[in-house]
């Protein structure tokens, strides 16, 4: 059970950290040319502090070895930076924001599900079954580490 925690938080870790990269130093965000330059350095900001968390975390999970204690720390990483997205979401409306751009922004994700077109927001696509598996991984590491 070891290995798949460590391949599940390696999993968590590029969740938050590489794909999100991929949008936000595009011209969706960082050189988004309705973004204000001061909005841009933040994002940018962002992105590499998650970048730099997340090779911290990917160091933590591969040199473990059998210590399962020192899993806790890029789990609760993992909480922290998609617990961030949850926050922003949830509390979007109290800072006027919103998870997409009508003009220039990421386009919605379409797929089809029993012949029927369907369009989501691509970081609720992404985020809800990530965070999903984030339940499973800290439910698992908290087995390995004797807490159920």
């Amino acid at each position: 059970m070891l290995i798949l925690v460590k391949i599940l938080l390696t999993l968590l870790t590029l969740a938050y950290s590489a794909i999100p990269t991929n949008y936000d130093l595009s011209d969706t965000h960082a050189t988004n040319p309705s973004w204000t330059p001061h909005a841009r350095w933040h994002v940018v900001w962002q992105v590499a502090s998650y970048d730099l968390i997340a090779l911290l975390s990917l160091f933590l999970i591969w040199t473990a070895g059998d210590d399962v204690t020192q899993l806790w720390i890029p789990t609760a990483l993992a909480v922290c930076c998609l617990g961030g997205f949850w926050i922003a979401f949830f509390t979007q409306k109290i800072y006027g924001g919103a998870p997409q751009d009508k003009v220039n922004g990421v386009p919605k994700y379409q797929f089809t599900v029993f012949g029927r077109e369907v369009a989501t927001d691509a970081n609720l696509t992404q985020f809800t079954p990530v965070t999903v598996l984030l339940v499973i991984t800290v439910l698992l590491v908290a087995r390995l580490n004797g807490l159920s």
